[in-house]
This record gives structure tokens, C-alpha cells and sequence, in this order.
């Protein structure tokens, strides 16, 4: 198995290609069919667990990433406060790659139809694209 920083470049480079030849549009849909079908853990657990779910996916995922960030959850919500996002960090550190302009948006559409088919709202603020710095929250709907 790869780990998750091995794929960085070589979506990078997707995203880039699919926008140059078929428009945003085909990224957003590339997007959705990783979502769809290429996270179906994270779905398995959030379905079965909900936030205990959450809390299990991304603190494997962001502890194997090695990225530099705060868990923080409650009965009726699950944050992530990302620090140091390690993909923007390898893209940056690439000095002959050319980040895809809209990188970091994956993160929200792969995630938000995940979360929002649980009973969840989902947030996703950058605070800084170039730095990888960014607050993720989904809240429980009463």
C-alpha cells in the first residue's frame, strides 16, 4: 500500500491536466468519483460511528501524513485546525512543479458528500492556500 503524500504529485498533476483540457468542471467531477468511490472508510466509519467515526479517519490519516494540526470534537461537532497541510508543504518543496491553482477545494468536496449524507453540516475555511493552513468543522443537524 502507498502512503497518502506518495499520491500528492501525481493528483496535482490530474487536476492540472483534466482543467487544461476539459474545464473545472471535469475537475469537480474527478473530485466527487474519488469521494464516491475511492472513500468508502470514510463513509463505512462516519455512517456506522458519526463523529467517533471522523475522529478515527483523519487522526490515522493526518498522524501517517505527518501533518501539523489539533483535533477537536464534541458531542455535536468534529474540527480539524490543519497547521501544516503536508501535501501543500511537498508541493511547495517541488521547486519545477506548478501547483493546481484550486488545490486545497478537493478537500471540500471529497469530504462534504460524505459528511453531509450523515446528518452533518460541513465547513471548510483556508486561511492561508500557500501555507496549507485551514479549519475543517462539521456539526451535528438537530
Amino acid at each position: 500500500m502507498i502512503s497518502c503524500t506518495e499520491t500528492v504529485l501525481a493528483y496535482n498533476e490530474m487536476f492540472s491536466f483534466l482543467h487544461k483540457r476539459y474545464g473545472k468542471k471535469a475537475v469537480v467531477k474527478f473530485w466527487e468519483d474519488v469521494s464516491d468511490e475511492f472513500l468508502r472508510n470514510l463513509r463505512e466509519l462516519v455512517k456506522e460511528k458519526g463523529i467517533k467515526g471522523m475522529r478515527e479517519y483523519w487522526g490515522k490519516v493526518l498522524k501517517e501524513e505527518e501533518a501539523k494540526y489539533k483535533i477537536r470534537y464534541g458531542r455535536d461537532f468534529f474540527r480539524i485546525e490543519m497547521y501544516r497541510c503536508p501535501s501543500v508543504g511537498l508541493l511547495r518543496r517541488h521547486k519545477g512543479i506548478n501547483r493546481y491553482k484550486d488545490y486545497c477545494k478537493h478537500c471540500d468536496i471529497l469530504y462534504r458528500r460524505i459528511i453531509e449524507d450523515y446528518g452533518f453540516s460541513y465547513s471548510i475555511e483556508y486561511m492561508d492556500n500557500k501555507k496549507g493552513i485551514c479549519r475543517v468543522e462539521a456539526r451535528k443537524i438537530i
